[in-house]
């Protein structure tokens, strides 16, 4: 008799794009290792499909129109037990529908990516004896994830496992792996992570430091030349450079100066540029410093900034790209929103991060968790994050640190190290039995 080939299915949702992106990362690194039966499954979209649109919509605009609302909802189920009526009620949707394929498909292994958790009590319905893995997708761990009948926790820091731990779930049960991402993402793209860490301690600063042995002439990231008229005032290697020597493939529409800092802002994340626009006139008056602006597919906001900074060689403008790995290498730092996932690529890229403005709940407490890490930087106003900006790139000791700990934090590999624990643990090729 044929072996059944080994299937998977991955529960996520289309409440903002870091589970589906997390779950993307997990049927790659699946599919590599010979697990081609993955199937991804937006439950609520397939099971209520008109619903699914409303909620959306009411998580969208509340939380972009008032975040206050939607963090106190957010901070006041935070430690909602499984047991509860209201979490009965948000982990019923979509049952008639997954009960239906897990009957026809019987997966050797069912992942959540988001915290629907419907499996565990249609799995004692239907009597599958599936295993169910959650993979946290945020730095703060919400109580809907903490369901005591799931057989696998992937978490991103150990301080969340001892959370999960300290209210009941068996530390046994859970894998401090990082948060799943795209391949790419990580610090030596070019050279081992070997030869990574010796470059980056080998220029820590201290007063042995070697001058940097730039020419007056650099080549920049494009390929032309320009005039480095502050590589003699600066000892410290900065990310351009770096990139530079390491060969790091060049991006379309970007050409920086490798003697001067980088700043990568991630606009796009915002919507609008809020008080951005503030915070890029405020870093193009220190001469030393570049700006990246990605604009996502908010091309209204692109044009816009493209004509304004037009006449500026300091400041480039970017729609949609597929090179955000490439543009964290060659940046000293990023702006952006503290989405799990955009976090865990910036961690992975061991670039501090500056956080700006971020909405209470999950994305706030993902801020608070990075700061007191020391690989964050959290600001209200504009004034107040160009000026944090600038001290960090101005202090090289105190630039290092933050790099430190933002790698100290990354994993980089999480996708494939997740990947391979759930084919060593669950994955067979054998179905699943009904046991009852």
């Amino acid at each position: 008799m044929q072996a059944q080939e080994p299937n998977v299915l991955i529960l996520y949702a289309s409440y903002g794009d870091g589970h589906y992106q997390a779950t993307k990362a997990l049927e790659k690194s699946l599919n590599e290792r010979g697990i081609h039966r993955v199937k991804m499954l937006d439950l609520m979209a397939e099971a209520h499909p008109k619903l699914n649109d409303l909620t959306r919509f009411v998580y969208m605009q509340s939380y972009r129109t008032i975040p206050a609302l939607y963090g106190l909802v957010y901070n006041m189920t935070k430690d909602m037990k499984a047991d509860k009526p209201f979490a009965h009620i948000l982990h019923a949707f979509g049952t008639r529908r997954l009960e239906e394929y897990l009957k026809t498909e019987r997966p050797g292994v069912v992942i959540h990516t988001f915290p629907q958790m419907v499996m565990p009590k249609l799995r004692r319905k239907i009597g599958m004896d599936i295993p169910i893995v959650n993979v946290v997708t945020d730095f703060d761990l919400h109580g809907r994830w903490l369901h005591p009948d799931v057989d696998r926790f992937y978490v991103a820091t150990e301080e969340m496992r001892q959370e999960a731990a300290a209210i009941g779930i068996d530390p046994e049960r859970i894998t401090v792996s990082g948060i799943p991402i795209k391949e790419g993402f990580g610090f030596g793209a070019a050279k081992s992570a070997s030869a990574s860490d010796a470059e980056v301690t080998g220029a820590r600063a201290d007063s042995g430091e070697k001058e940097s042995e730039a020419s007056t002439a650099l080549p920049t990231l494009s390929g032309s030349v320009q005039p480095a008229p502050f590589a003699e005032s600066h000892a410290h290697e900065f990310a351009a450079a770096r990139a530079l020597r390491r060969s790091e493939s060049p991006v379309p529409g970007i050409s920086l100066d490798p003697a001067r800092k980088t700043v990568l802002l991630m606009a796009g994340a915002y919507g609008v540029m809020l008080g951005l626009r503030r915070v890029c006139d405020l870093l193009l008056e220190q001469n030393d410093i570049q700006i990246i602006v990605v604009c996502g597919r908010n091309e209204e906001m692109r044009t816009g900034l493209a004509q304004q900074y037009a006449n500026s060689e300091r400041i480039q403008v970017l729609g949609f790209t597929d090179r955000v790995a490439s543009l964290m290498r060659m940046s000293d730092c990023i702006v952006t929103k503290p989405g799990g996932i955009t976090l865990a690529e910036s961690l992975a890229c061991r670039l501090p991060i500056f956080l700006f403005r971020p909405v209470p709940g999950q994305e706030r407490n993902n801020a608070v968790y990075l700061e007191a890490q020391g690989a964050a930087f959290v600001s209200r106003t504009a004034d107040e994050l160009a000026a944090q900006i600038a001290s960090l790139l101005g202090d090289p000791i105190k630039l290092q640190a933050a790099r430190d700990r933002a790698a100290a934090l990354g994993h980089p590999h999480a996708a494939d190290e997740i990947a391979d624990d759930l084919i060593a643990r669950y994955l067979s090729d054998q179905p699943a039995e009904v046991t009852s």
